[in-house]
Formats: C-alpha cells, structure tokens, sequence
C-alpha cells in the first residue's frame, strides 16, 4: 500500500476512506509511509501510509 501513497505530495488534497466525517484534508508531509494530513474537521492526523490508502480528491 506504501506505493499508493507514495505519489502524495504537501498541497494535496485526500480523504480518509473509512472516516468520512473528517472532511476534505490537505497533506502536509509524507516521510517515509507517515504522511501528515490537516483534516477540516478533525485537525492534524498522522496516517500509516502502509495500513491507508488515502484517496484524492479532484480539484475541479
């Protein structure tokens, strides 16, 4: 799963797949499997990269 993540760069826009309710986040840092993300609802959440497949959310 690391490599799914693997492409998050800060700026990007994910959500959570199995938490719904923490909004629209923004990735801050994504250093070896630990990416950071700053979610609306919830704040900063440090996400195992290997255990979540962040999915991102199109900017359109």
């Amino acid at each position: 799963m690391d490599e799914l993540n693997a492409f998050l760069e800060p700026g990007a826009l994910v959500t959570h797949p199995t938490e719904p309710d923490w909004g629209v986040g923004q990735v801050q840092s994504n250093i070896g499997g630990k990416i950071t993300v700053n979610f609306r609802e919830v704040g900063k959440v440090v996400i195992n990269g290997s255990r979540v497949v962040l999915l991102v959310v199109n900017e359109d």
